[in-house]
C-alpha cells in the first residue's frame, strides 16, 4: 500500500523533496532536505538527461532510501505527479500490469517500483505520509529543495550519467 494506513506514536522524520529539469527532457537535479529532531541532512543529485518527474521520483526515493532503520516519514513534495501517483495511482496500475487507464504503459515504472519499495521498509514504524504544497510559496524546506534541485541541474556536466526512461 502506497499511504499509511496505521497512526503512527513516533517523531517524524520531515522531508521536503524537489526535482527539475533545465529543458524538458535535459540536465535535471533532484534534492532532499531531512529534519529531524535538531538533526538535518541535504541531499542532492543530478543526471545528464532526463525529465523532472523523473526527478522528483527520485528525490522521494533518495530520501526514503537514505533512512537507516523504518522511520515514520511526513514527505513534503510540490509535484502533484508524484503525489497523486503514490497515493491514488500506483494501486490501479499495479492490477493492471503496469498499464495506465487508458492500457498505455506506466511511465518511470522503474523508479515506481522502487519508491514502493522504499515505502514499504518505513511501514512498520508507521510509513509515509504524502503531503502536497505549492511550490515558490515560502516554504523554507520546500524552497531549499528547489535551490538545491536546480543548482545540481546547472552543474551537469558531459561525464554525468544519462537518466532515461527505459521502456515498459
Amino acid at each position: 500500500m502506497a499511504e499509511s494506513s496505521t497512526t503512527p506514536t513516533a517523531t517524524p522524520v520531515v522531508v521536503y523533496t524537489d526535482g527539475g529539469c533545465i529543458g524538458n527532457p535535459g540536465p535535471g537535479g533532484w534534492a532532499a532536505i531531512l529534519h529531524y529532531g535538531d538533526h538535518r541532512k541535504e541531499l542532492s543529485g543530478r543526471f545528464r538527461n532526463t525529465t523532472n518527474n523523473r526527478m522528483e521520483l527520485r528525490a522521494a526515493i533518495e530520501a526514503l532510501e537514505t533512512l537507516t532503520r523504518p522511520c515514520y516519514v511526513e514527505l513534503y513534495t510540490d509535484s502533484a505527479y508524484l503525489r497523486n501517483g503514490i497515493t491514488k495511482w500506483v494501486n490501479g496500475w499495479q492490477r493492471n500490469g503496469w498499464r495506465t487507464a487508458n492500457k498505455s504503459p506506466v511511465k518511470n515504472q522503474d523508479l515506481w517500483k522502487r519508491l514502493l519499495d522504499a515505502v514499504a521498509r518505513h511501514a512498520p514504524a508507521g510509513g509515509v505520509q504524502w503531503m502536497w504544497l505549492k511550490g515558490h510559496a515560502g516554504h523554507d524546506g520546500n524552497e531549499r529543495a528547489d535551490e538545491l534541485a536546480n543548482a545540481a541541474a546547472r552543474s551537469v556536466t558531459p561525464a554525468d550519467p544519462e537518466d532515461v526512461t527505459p521502456l515498459g
